[in-house]
C-alpha cells in the first residue's frame, strides 16, 4: 500500500472483458486504487486510451506485430512502454506494485502468476489456466490471503468458505449456467457455428473463453482450479447446472448445512472483492430485488453431449503434467474452430488425442511445463490439419 493507503494496481490484459471491467473498479474508487501499470496484447488504442485516462508510468504490448502501432507515440509523457510476452513478467515484477490482477487469456499468464506470487504482491487471478497447467507450482508458493480468485464461482467459494473450518467441508458444489447450447444432442452439435457458440446466455466474456464455456470445457478447468484452491479431489466438486446464473456456487458441509453465494452476473463483484478483500466496498453493481426471481433450477451436466467435461475430469484425476496438455491442446483446437478451419466437436476429439498421446509426469519446473505445452500444440495442429484433409 501507499502512505495513503491506495492500492497500487498491475492489471495485465487491461483491454479485454475482465480488464476493461476492472478500469470500471478502478473509475468507482479512485480513492482506494492507483493503477501503475497496464498490459494489452494488440488493441493499443485501448490500451493508451486507458494509460491517459489513468496517468500510468508503465504499460506493455504483448504482441511484437503491434509494438509500434503509431497511436502508441499518444502515451502519456514519461510513460515507459515495455514490449514482447515477456513483459507480463516485468510488470508483474514492478515495484511499484502490490498487487497485480493477472487477466490475459490463456497459459501465457503462468509465468506473470509465479512472478506475482515470487514477488510476495497479492495475486488477483483471472487467469485460470495458471492454475490449471501450473498450480502445483504456484499453491505452495501461496501465503494466506495472497491469491484472491476472480472467476466467479471461485470467488463465491472463497466467501462461502469465510470463517469455517476446511477440515469440515463435504464438497463444493460449481455451479455453470450450461452455456448457449444447453439441452442440445451431440448430433446437434455437429454443425453449429462460430456466431452460435459465441452467443452466451449470460455472461459477457472474451472469445475464447465464450467458446470454452459452449464446450463445457471451461467448467473443466474451473473444477481443476478449485481442486488446487480448495484442495479437494474432483469427486468432491461436482458441477451443478444452474441456468439463471444466480447462484454463483455452495459449499456443502459435513453436517449437511449447504452455503450459496447469491448475487447479480456482475463481474465486477468478484474483481472488486480481489481487491479489497477482507474489506467489502460499495457494489459497482445493480442489486437484485429477489422477490422479482421467478425460479432457480438445477440439474445435472450431459457429459455425452459434451465430453470436454469428462476429459477434464480425466486431466484432473491424472495430475501432473496432464493438466498442461489439456490446456494446450484446446487453445489450438478453439483457435481453429475461432478461425473457421474445424469444427466444434473437432474441439474435445483434439483433446482427447493429445491425452491418449501424452505420458503424464510430476509438476516440476515452468521450463517442463513450456516444453510440454509447445509438444501439446504441435501435436494438437497435427491433428487437426489431418482431420481437415
Amino acid at each position: 500500500m501507499t502512505d495513503a493507503g491506495r492500492i497500487r494496481l498491475v492489471i495485465l490484459g487491461c483491454t479485454g472483458s475482465i480488464g476493461q471491467q476492472a478500469l470500471d473498479v478502478c473509475r468507482q474508487h479512485p480513492d482506494r486504487i492507483e493503477v501503475v501499470a497496464l498490459s494489452a496484447h494488440s488493441r493499443t488504442a485501448e490500451l493508451v486510451a486507458a494509460a491517459r485516462e489513468f496517468n500510468v508510468p508503465l504499460v506493455a504490448v504483448t504482441d511484437d506485430a503491434h509494438a509500434k502501432d503509431p497511436c502508441l507515440s499518444e502515451l502519456p509523457e514519461g510513460t515507459t512502454l515495455l514490449t514482447g510476452v515477456s513483459a507480463l513478467a516485468e510488470l508483474a515484477d514492478t515495484p511499484e506494485a502490490d498487487t497485480v490482477l493477472v487477466a490475459v487469456v490463456g497459459a501465457v499468464g503462468l509465468e506473470a502468476s509465479y512472478h506475482v506470487l515470487k514477488g510476495e504482491k497479492r495475486l488477483a487471478l483471472a487467469n485460470k489456466e495458471s492454475l490449471v497447467v501450473g498450480g502445483d507450482l504456484l499453491m505452495p508458493m501461496a501465503s494466506a490471503g495472497q491469491l484472491l480468485p476472480v472467476d466467479s464461482e471461485h470467488s463465491a467459494i472463497f466467501q462461502c468458505l469465510l470463517g469455517e473450518r476446511a477440515e469440515e467441508v463435504y464438497r463444493i458444489w460449481l455451479t455453470c449456467s450450461g452455456g448457449p447450447f444447453f439441452g442440445r444432442t451431440r448430433a446437434e452439435l455437429a454443425n453449429v457455428t462460430r456466431a452460435d457458440a459465441l452467443a452466451h446466455p449470460t455472461w459477457n466474456m472474451g472469445a475464447k473463453i465464450t467458446i470454452d464455456s459452449a464446450t463445457l470445457m471451461n467448467k473443466g478447468f474451473e473444477r481443476i482450479e478449485a481442486m488446487q484452491l480448495f484442495n479437494l479431489p474432483v469427486e468432491r466438486i461436482p458441477v451443478l447446472i444452474q441456468r439463471e446464473s444466480r447462484i454463483h456456487s455452495m459449499v456443502e458441509y459435513c453436517d449437511g448445512a449447504v452455503i450459496a453465494h447469491l448475487g447479480a452476473s456482475d463481474m465486477r463483484l468478484p474483481i472488486q472483492y480481489a481487491l479489497s478483500y477482507p474489506e467489502r466496498w460499495e457494489t459497482p453493481a445493480e442489486r437484485i430485488d429477489f422477490r422479482d426471481i421467478a425460479q432457480l433450477t438445477f440439474g445435472a451436466p450431459d457429459t455425452e453431449a459434451f465430453p470436454c467435461l469428462a476429459l477434464a475430469e480425466e486431466a484432473a484425476r491424472t495430475g501432473g503434467t496432464a493438466p498442461c496438455v489439456l490446456n494446450a491442446a484446446n487453445e489450438v483446437a478453439v483457435a481453429a474452430f475461432l478461425a473457421e478451419s474445424c469444427t466444434f466437436t473437432d474441439i474435445d476429439g483434439c483433446v482427447a488425442h493429445c491425452l491418449e498421446q501424452h505420458d503424464a509426469m510430476r509438476v516440476e519446473s515452468l521450463e517442463q511445463l513450456e516444453q510440454i505445452d509447445l509438444w501439446a500444440r504441435s501435436e494438437a495442429r497435427t491433428y487437426l490439419a489431418a482431420r481437415a484433409r
